[in-house]
């Protein structure tokens, strides 16, 4: 599988959180098959920064697997916090997500 390929399914998969939930770089990794391939889901979603068609993928909403906001660096202040909290997620620390209470299993939902 190529970059752009796994990119894409990255993307296909963050689509499909819905709101109010989260998911782990890990989750969506083991979902594409590439179980050790966390990292290169932050690469992917890194990817998104800036660009015009970053908006429609939710990438706000992957956190990593202890429930913490890693991504946040990629947000302009304190965004993707208050996006989270905007539909419902609670917080266990300032930037620590309630990740037993809305974590949403890719594959259990999409499969994999």
């Amino acid at each position: 599988m190529d970059r752009t390929d796994f990119y894409d399914k990255v993307y296909e998969i963050v689509m499909q959180i819905p709101a109010g939930k989260v998911t782990t770089y890990g989750a969506i990794a083991g979902c594409i098959g590439v179980k050790s391939g966390a990292r290169m889901v932050g690469y992917a979603l890194n990817n998104l920064a800036g660009q015009s068609d970053g908006e429609s993928v939710p990438a706000h909403r992957v956190v990593n697997r202890l429930g913490q906001l890693t991504g946040r660096a990629y947000f302009e202040g304190d965004v993707m916090k208050e996006r989270l909290e905007q539909e419902g997620v609670e917080f266990k620390e300032e930037y620590t997500v309630h990740i037993e209470k809305h974590f949403w299993d890719p594959a259990e939902n999409i499969g994999g």
